[in-house]
């Protein structure tokens, strides 16, 4: 037996799986009404689709009712858990509340741990100041999951990128910035996924 076989078993199999196309989640990060995290999701998948390199999907964690932790039964949320591990990769929608992210993105986070190990993520994040200090926070979160967060960082200012603080009108300068953070996530999540 050689010594890819060795490490990784049937090396052919294992192959062909990391060929297959990966799943990326874009998590959008914000659960409360009127919020503008749909609008940013949808804007990075659009970027996302035209690249046709990865099945890129919106994952909204508003649509999972997650029980705050500490408040159900111990188990994780099956549903959340089922598709946080069916995913290869994540891109994050944060946006910055009093200088981290909202409660119900850690909430999130800390509702399942063994299905978001090694993996790679990208952030998107957006606030008075792009969003910098959540996505600052959420970093050391994703490294405590064993999830790698890619260097490329697309911040988006709620007075330069956002009419009325509400509607999504991103400068154009921003989508060379995505396309590099998902290089980045595409990259990162196929090595990683070979330790999985």
């Amino acid at each position: 037996m050689g010594f890819w076989s060795k490490l990784f078993g049937n090396s052919e199999k294992k192959e062909e799986e990391i060929m297959e196309k990966l799943k990326i989640g874009i998590i959008l990060g914000s659960t409360r009404q009127g919020r503008v995290s749909p609008q940013v999701g949808d804007w990075v998948k659009g970027i996302a689709d035209k690249r046709g390199d990865a099945d890129y999907e919106i994952v909204d964690i508003a649509t999972f009712n997650l029980p705050f932790v500490g408040t159900g039964t111990g188990e994780e949320p099956k549903p959340w858990a089922e598709k946080i591990a069916s995913l290869d990769g994540y891109i994050f929608i944060t946006q910055e509340y009093n200088h981290s992210v909202t409660g119900a993105l850690k909430n999130a986070l800390d509702s399942a741990y063994a299905e978001w190990n090694n993996k790679a993520a990208g952030i998107v994040s957006y606030g008075s100041t792009g969003g910098a200090r959540a996505a600052e926070h959420l970093r050391g979160i994703l490294a405590e999951l064993q999830v790698a967060s890619v260097r490329a960082h697309p911040t988006l200012n709620l007075f330069t990128d956002f009419e009325n603080y509400t509607t999504f009108k991103p400068a154009d300068m921003h989508v060379d910035n995505v396309n590099t953070m998902l290089d980045q996530v595409k990259a990162w999540s196929g090595a990683l996924k070979t330790l999985r």
